[in-house]
């Protein structure tokens, strides 16, 4: 059932008091443009309105109660609480030319059990509500930070949250998070109808597919979606967004040693990319050293640096666009497949 947003509640209220348009604007700017985060420091509304938005809404604009934040160089994780007693992460970097960028979490765990990350572990325990989603992101903001860009690469599969929709409607309405499209990335190991609705829905949002390894055999095992959503039937379904949008679209590739980081693989990863048609030069590979924790697979290593750099000479002598992704926040297990949203400090 689809629930309603914090920003439609106070339309309804707003509605129901018979008050002017001009309302929900003073709102939103409380919000977004003073950081105000409590409804009753909103003095430019009437008391009647700010008593009617805490008896439906709570004190509180943020519905996300924050627990711990772990802190790194360049890195801030947060644990939030939520309802149900449950937890989720949201990471932010921050980038040495000054650009904040924030990955945020879409369910709380995930159900799709890939063998080297950390969420898949805990399993599927409910997908978050928009505003759940997009609450992340406030925090942030009301703590004075800069929302410069945002990634759904935390904790879950964005496309298999049916809310997410509703979430990407929130951040890139020009009234309240007002972010551009192009600053949003939506990352998916290949949900086929979540892909289409995104080209169709949201042609200018980046998409990153999660590819991990060429070989359907092996990808089977390592991410058991790949049985359900064969590689090649979403490679034709990137290219049919690709051709869509004009938009490039990113494979993110982690490097397990001797998993899949040999020549071969390198290879059958070009071989992969090549004649895709007259779009193929709009795929660009992003590598990912491999992040560990206690409760990924001790038999999963990250590649040496020689083996990078010759998985990347391979890609780039055959023509296919390659970065080597720089990793932030290991140290606090803030890094790609390793957020676990347990409250235990380490």
């Amino acid at each position: 059932m689809k629930s309603t947003s914090k920003y439609e509640m106070i339309q309804q209220i707003l509605t129901d008091l018979k008050q002017p348009a001009y309302r929900f604007q003073q709102i939103a700017d409380a919000i977004f443009k003073q950081r105000i985060g409590e409804y009753d420091r909103m003095t430019i509304l009437p008391k009647e309105i700010r008593k009617e938005l805490i008896k439906h809404l709570g004190e509180q604009v943020l519905g996300l109660t924050p627990v711990i934040q772990k802190t790194s160089v360049q890195v801030n994780k947060v644990l939030f609480a939520i309802q149900g007693g449950e937890h989720i992460e949201a990471v932010q970097l921050c980038y040495e030319r000054g650009w904040k960028s924030y990955c945020i979490s879409s369910q709380c765990g995930c159900g799709y059990g890939c063998s080297f990350c950390a969420t898949g572990t805990i399993g599927l325990k409910r997908n978050l509500t928009a505003d759940e989603i997009t609450d992340q992101l406030l925090y942030f903001h009301l703590n004075g930070h800069v929302l410069d860009s945002v990634s759904f690469m935390g904790m879950g599969e964005a496309l298999a949250n049916p809310n997410i929709f509703d979430t990407l409607k929130m951040l890139t309405d020009p009234r309240i998070f007002a972010l551009g499209h192009r600053r949003i990335t939506v990352s998916t190991i290949g949900i086929l109808p979540g892909i289409e609705r995104l080209t169709t829905e949201f042609p200018q949002i980046n998409l990153t597919f999660s590819l991990h390894s060429p070989i359907d055999e092996q990808r089977s095992k390592l991410m058991p979606i790949n049985n359900r959503f064969p590689l090649h039937d979403v490679l034709n379904k990137l290219d049919q967004h690709i051709c869509a949008t004009g938009r490039k679209v990113y494979i993110a590739y982690i490097l397990l040693r001797g998993e899949n980081d040999s020549n071969e693989h390198a290879e059958a990863m070009a071989a992969l990319l090549k004649n895709r048609g007259p779009w193929e030069h709009l795929y660009h590979v992003n590598l990912i050293p491999y992040n560990a924790t206690a409760v990924t697979p001790e038999s999963f290593h990250q590649s040496d640096k020689e083996r990078v750099q010759r998985f990347v000479s391979i890609l780039k002598s055959k023509g296919i666009k390659v970065t080597v992704r720089t990793q932030f926040g290991t140290d606090i297990d803030a890094a790609c497949g390793q957020l676990y949203g347990r409250g235990e400090s380490t």
